[in-house]
């Protein structure tokens, strides 16, 4: 799995019709910076309202999955959103001038290459993963659901579906690692069955169905009279059915296609946490609606595990900058360089890591006998992560020195001792002008804000 959050390198449109609404739109997939996450934008409403892709704002699982933000509603996000996780992209925003992704083919696939046209950037900040602690599970007995993640350091997905059906049978579809499911997974196309057609039109649904974009299963004898209406309905000349129990509008990509679906459907529904997972996922006879009601406990979960705008650190995963890169850009030198790792970095960010041990130089006169990092340590620690967010917006960094002009409303919360790791956050409150950056720092370990300060620096050319 990849380590740094991905974007794509330009915009790029995909057209068509909704499955459901039968409205025409066209899609625009935009780059977006780290940690901007999934955001559908509906640019024909007043206002282009924005609409997360978050699963609490799912508002509708009947045969699809309907996100609903600031009174703008998109229908059918799954196979959009299972086709920027499969491909391993963060951050992305989604303009559409209608109120459906384009259907296509019924899969991801269309989405993939669209993409792939783009291409694919790495960002300077690490992939904010939720590695699923213990077992969470989903049941629903009336549909005979069953769903669970359990912890894993990679993301699998095995999933069963079984109908009961004897065209279909009990099928099985799976992947170890998510690399799989450009090949494996992203072609196969949406299904129904026969029976189900005539329903789903009077409800007002598949208006944009025409037999291309799905797969029609057909479980009982049908008369031709019933083959000629449906003919009728889709606009087509003659529909037949096959031997191996499909309508002959499409042939079977695969032999457990409608599983390898069912796959699909669960990797765009359980996006809408917010965050990439891992964790084996295990779905028996999944749907909209479980995989919905699945992700709301993940998310849970997830929130229950910590707040989500403190800097996620995670010594395993190899950092934006080391030590000695920071050493090319800030001039600062053993004993007063105070700053380990950067985790994080982009325009108006940036988070570092201080790791304070026992053998620290200040520890030797600073409360000896009660060992205590100095608060104006901990400043200067923070000062020099805000340092590396400022010497980013040169082509030079090396050319020049960062000075402090100010520290407001400063305040020590917790205290810090041997053994923490110290993890700053510095936000920018306003672009920087004439070489002057005003920027908020915070600095924690684990969940707890142990200090906070609003700092003003200038950077200045060493020649001057």
């Amino acid at each position: 799995m990849r380590v740094k959050q991905h974007t794509i390198k330009k915009q790029v449109t995909v057209s068509g019709v909704g499955l459901h609404t039968g409205v025409i739109s066209n899609m625009t997939f935009l780059p977006a910076p780290p940690n901007h996450g999934y955001k559908f934008q509906r640019i024909d409403i007043e206002g282009m309202p924005i609409i997360d892709a978050d699963v609490d704002n799912v508002v509708d699982v009947s045969r699809g999955t309907t996100l609903e933000q600031s009174g703008a509603r998109v229908f059918t996000v799954e196979h959009v959103l299972a086709a920027l996780v499969g491909l391993e992209i963060d951050n992305v925003l989604i303009q559409l001038d209608g109120p459906e992704p384009p259907i296509l083919d019924g899969s991801s696939i269309q989405f993939i290459e669209a993409l792939d046209q783009a291409g694919i950037e790495e960002q300077n900040a690490l992939r904010r993963f939720f590695e699923i602690p213990e077992s969470i599970s989903y049941r629903d007995p009336s549909r005979e659901v069953e769903m669970a993640a359990l912890p894993l350091d990679d993301y699998r997905v095995t999933v069963m579906v079984d109908y009961n059906s004897p065209v279909l049978g009990s099928q099985h579809a799976s992947i170890t690692d998510i690399s799989q499911f450009r090949s494996e997974i992203a072609s196969c196309r949406t299904f129904c069955f026969l029976h189900e057609l005539e329903m789903l039109y009077n409800q007002n649904l598949i208006k944009g169905g025409d037999l291309n974009n799905a797969i029609v299963v057909v479980d009982r004898v049908v008369e031709e009279k019933e083959l000629a209406h449906l003919a009728k309905m889709f606009n087509k000349e003659k529909v037949e059915v096959r031997k191996e129990g499909i309508l002959n509008n499409v042939d079977l990509r695969y032999k457990n296609e409608p599983a390898r679906h069912k796959l699909l459907d669960v990797v765009g529904d359980l996006a809408l946490v917010g965050r990439p997972l891992k964790a084996q996922i295990l779905a028996a006879r999944p749907g909209h609606a479980a995989n919905v009601a699945f992700a709301k406990k993940i998310k849970r979960a997830m929130e229950k595990a910590g707040p989500s705008h403190i800097p996620y650190y995670d010594p395993k995963l190899p950092p934006v900058m080391d030590i000695a890169q920071i050493s090319n850009i800030l001039p600062h030198r053993y004993p007063f360089q105070l700053l380990d790792k950067v985790i994080y970095l982009d325009d108006t960010v940036v988070a570092g890591v201080k790791n304070v041990t026992m053998n620290e130089p200040f520890f030797m006169g600073h409360f000896p006998n009660n060992p205590v990092m100095p608060g104006v340590l901990q400043v200067e620690a923070m000062a020099q992560t805000g340092g590396i967010l400022v010497l980013s917006t040169v082509d030079d960094p090396e050319n020049y020195w960062t000075y402090f002009l100010g520290i407001e409303n400063c305040k020590f919360r917790k205290m810090v001792i041997p053994g923490d790791t110290l993890v700053f956050k510095c936000e920018l409150l306003a672009p920087i002008r004439r070489g002057i950056a005003k920027m908020k720092g915070e600095a924690y370990v684990g969940n707890t804000l142990v200090c906070e300060a609003v700092m003003t620096a200038s950077i200045v050319r060493k020649e001057s």
